[in-house]
């Protein structure tokens, strides 16, 4: 498979509180700690200490420090060319923490695997995480690339069938809200991002539980996104199915996998 740049919905390192400013809990350590783990979030290859630093937006002196501190631990090591710095094996185990512990994930796993067999296309899980979701399953189809094949892969929650479906089931203000907060460029020409027309794709997806989009992310695809909740009606992920519009018109994508979409995120929702 051929490698290719990674699309990504916003950076996935939040920011802190502005009014936890004068938080005695908080260890300004650990978070200089994760900026410099973060700058590597929109590198193309290994990073420079110079180049961690500007990402990182720390200095070089601290940079230097921390990333000693991480090297020695596991957590970022030397590429094997030499040219620079990536992150290291130990943050898998920290991925495998995650996965392993998590019962939304643990519980749709058999629904997915179930979706794939009688889809034949590709199937992902993804989790809410304000304005993006991140994908924490993805269980391929024929077609495969690099970037599909990656857990932890995020992508708008703005402008994705997964993300509009999980807009549908919050208040009006908070869909206002993901709106206002979101870098709304492009990604196609197809990528729709005036702030009416995104309103108006979050009221369809209300109305038929079941969000759909055209090349919007990626140029050649069409996906649908139904979103499964929590306690209360709360949106905590989506579950997608992804085609290509060189087998599937639109149209015919939505008759065909809608169901199948809706059923299996009822069959997770029923898990508890």
């Amino acid at each position: 498979m051929k490698k290719r740049s990674v699309v990504r919905g916003e950076n996935g390192m939040r920011a802190r509180d502005p009014d936890a400013a004068d938080d005695p809990l908080f260890v300004n350590a650990i978070e200089r700690a994760l900026q410099v783990l973060s700058a590597f979030h929109r590198a193309e290859q290994p990073l420079s200490l110079s180049g961690i630093a500007e990402a990182s937006g720390i200095g070089r002196s601290a940079a230097q420090r921390i990333v000693h501190t991480l090297r020695t631990l596991g957590y970022i090591e030397r590429d094997e060319a030499g040219r620079g710095y990536v992150p290291g094996i130990r943050i898998l185990d920290h991925t495998l923490d995650y996965l392993r512990l998590n019962a939304l994930i643990e519980r749709a796993t058999p629904v997915l695997l179930d979706l794939r067999k009688n889809a034949r296309e590709r199937v992902d899980l993804s989790l809410f995480d304000d304005l993006r979701v991140v994908y924490a399953a993805r269980l391929q189809s024929k077609r495969e690339t690099f970037f599909a094949t990656l857990v932890g892969h995020s992508v708008p929650t703005f402008c994705t069938s997964g993300g509009r479906t999980i807009m549908a089931h919050l208040s009006d203000w908070e869909v206002d809200d993901i709106i206002a907060r979101s870098d709304r460029r492009p990604f196609t020409d197809k990528t729709i991002t005036a702030p009416d027309e995104v309103r108006e794709m979050v009221r369809e997806a209300r109305q038929f539980g079941y969000a759909l989009t055209v090349e919007e992310v990626l140029v050649g695809e069409v996906a649908l996104g139904v979103a499964v909740l929590g306690p209360g009606g709360r949106p905590l992920g989506a579950i997608h199915i992804a085609g290509s519009l060189s087998e599937w018109t639109p149209d015919a994508f939505r008759t065909r996998f809608a169901p199948l979409a809706v059923e299996a995120a009822n069959a997770i929702n029923r898990i508890r």
